[in-house]
């Protein structure tokens, strides 16, 4: 039995990782997270109760307190996903991005260096530390043909971009340097349940059901490659387990949208399943807003590596991903996403003393 850390465990990505290895593998999970606003244990509740999973409320720039988690855990693998990830935000208040996702990452290498240097030889044939990463540390696409691909070179353009990029280039040096053996994965949009509010479709669905209007910057010609975010987690749980050390995996979904056709998927499924009581299309609460500053035009993964050396293909289309994606938040708008957007999701720590 494996006995895997994940970091950010309760945020969007982290909490299907530690679903995905509870309920279909037999290993282990501790769960790291600081709690911030993006973490939500109601995230993790379907495999709380379970003898394999353990929660820790720790900050990854805690090095005392990563230190006892490794200590005590012993943990066989480490899947870090805790960062800070909206853009926006990293435009309007870079510091925290800098210290998270730069300083935290260091900070959880040094722990993890630390614990490896004290297993015997047959243990650390086992151990890996998996850091897990985004596209968006490519910058953008020009050409419709072109995709990232793990020799793409890096040319990051926001704050939060940046602070991701860094923290690659620290995991790879952290390998070659002091040989800890690391693996990265840049992975294209996730999506699908328990996404966090402020990120496109969750808002776009909330934003409908509202009445609200439902942004999108400039005329939403934006591509992003769409992975559902179940997909997502069954490859992240094979790199760490079955990848090869010092290599970089690209995990995309095959589904290049444009925002403005993405909008209208959402808009058109809602007509469906929960058709406006004034008879109108949901499509007529689309507005156009002010572009953000630097928005990349276009992402698109060429995941052709991770299919050819570990098997992994996404079991989902985006037709399918999107409908399951809207059926969830039409059943779970009144708990998770009521809890979400008031706040009260905060107050409710799973007996964690919170």
């Amino acid at each position: 039995m494996n006995r895997i850390i994940v970091t950010g465990g309760a945020g969007f990505i982290g909490s299907a990782v530690a679903r995905h290895i509870i309920l279909d593998t037999p290993d282990a999970v501790c769960v790291v997270d600081k709690l911030t606003y993006a973490g939500n244990l109601e995230n993790l509740a379907p495999i709380a109760n379970d003898p394999r999973f353990n929660f820790e409320k720790v900050d990854i720039c805690d090095k005392t307190e990563l230190d006892r988690v490794f200590a005590e855990f012993k943990p066989t693998h480490v899947m870090h996903l805790a960062a800070e990830s909206h853009v926006d935000r990293s435009i309007d208040g870079p510091g925290e991005f800098i210290q998270t996702n730069i300083v935290g990452t260091y900070t959880l290498l040094e722990a993890a260096r630390k614990y490896y240097n004290t297993l015997d030889d047959e243990a650390k044939k086992t151990f890996k530390f998996h850091h897990i990463s985004t596209d968006e540390v490519y910058g953008d696409l020009e050409g419709p043909e072109d995709f990232f691909r793990e020799t793409t070179p890096y040319a990051p353009s926001s704050p939060y971009s940046a602070s991701k990029a860094s923290s690659d280039h620290l995991v790879r040096a952290w390998k070659r340097t002091f040989g800890l053996p690391t693996l990265v994965t840049n992975c294209s949009n996730n999506y699908g349940p328990y996404h966090f509010p402020e990120k496109l479709i969750p808002l776009i669905i909330l934003h409908a059901l509202d009445g609200k209007d439902l942004p999108v910057y400039g005329e939403g010609l934006q591509v992003r490659d769409w992975l559902y975010v179940e997909d997502h987690a069954r490859a992240l749980y094979l790199v760490a387990t079955i990848g090869v050390p010092g290599e970089t995996y690209n995990i995309g979904g095959h589904n290049e949208k444009k925002n403005i056709e993405v909008v209208k998927k959402i808009c058109s499924l809602l007509d469906e399943m929960r058709p406006r009581q004034d008879g109108k299309k949901y499509e007529e609460q689309i507005v156009h807003v002010k572009d953000r500053p630097g928005h990349d035009l276009r992402y698109a993964i060429d995941p052709s590596k991770i299919a050819r050396e570990l098997g992994w293909k996404p079991q989902e289309t985006f037709e399918s991903g999107i409908r399951k994606t809207v059926e969830w938040y039409l059943e779970h708008k009144d708990d998770w996403c009521a809890h979400v957007l008031s706040g009260a999701y905060k107050m409710e720590r799973l007996g964690t003393g919170e």
